[in-house]
């Protein structure tokens, strides 16, 4: 079982950190959509847009992209492993 999480954590860094400098540019299709009706002009934005994870990049720059994905994987990783570190059943050894 430990292999299976080292392992996932691996795969899910690999992907974070290489496989997204390859994603498309272009919007995906819920954001097409609301540029396409319009939607897009009534927009505000949001009040993370200025922090330092804000459009899958560090620091609002697209070189990091790869690392922004890789220090996300890591936040999520670790707050999953502490909620289930705390919720776990104790046992009565």
């Amino acid at each position: 079982m430990k292999k299976f999480f080292i392992g996932f954590a691996l795969v899910s860094l690999l992907i974070a950190g290489v496989l997204s400098y390859f994603a498309s540019g272009d919007p995906d299709g819920l954001d097409k959509t609301v540029e396409d009706t319009g939607i897009a002009e009534h927009a505000q934005e949001h009040p993370f847009a200025g922090s330092t994870f804000a459009d899958y990049a560090l620091g609002g720059d697209d070189k990091f992209t790869g690392l922004a994905g890789v220090l996300g994987v890591i936040v999520v990783l670790a707050v999953s492993f502490s909620l289930f570190w705390f919720l776990r059943k104790k046992s009565d050894a």
